[in-house]
């Protein structure tokens, strides 16, 4: 994943995809929650890396979801 910035808005609705895949109480659902709500960088950042960490498969599925 590049180092493109993605809006509060994607945030959003890929913490939504995230409740499906991963569940609504997983760190990376939450993390990327809090960076839609507030959109500091600091938030951003924790919750890119967050995403970063999920399995591929994770990644992806959710990725796909935002497609649609």
């Amino acid at each position: 994943m590049d180092e493109t910035k993605i809006d509060r808005a994607a945030m959003g609705r890929l913490a939504k995809a995230l409740v499906f895949i991963c569940g609504a109480e997983h760190p990376t659902t939450l993390a990327l929650g809090k960076a839609a709500e507030t959109g500091s960088d600091k938030d951003i950042k924790a919750a890119r890396g967050a995403f970063l960490k999920l399995k591929i498969s994770e990644r992806k599925a959710a990725l796909t979801m935002l497609d649609d």
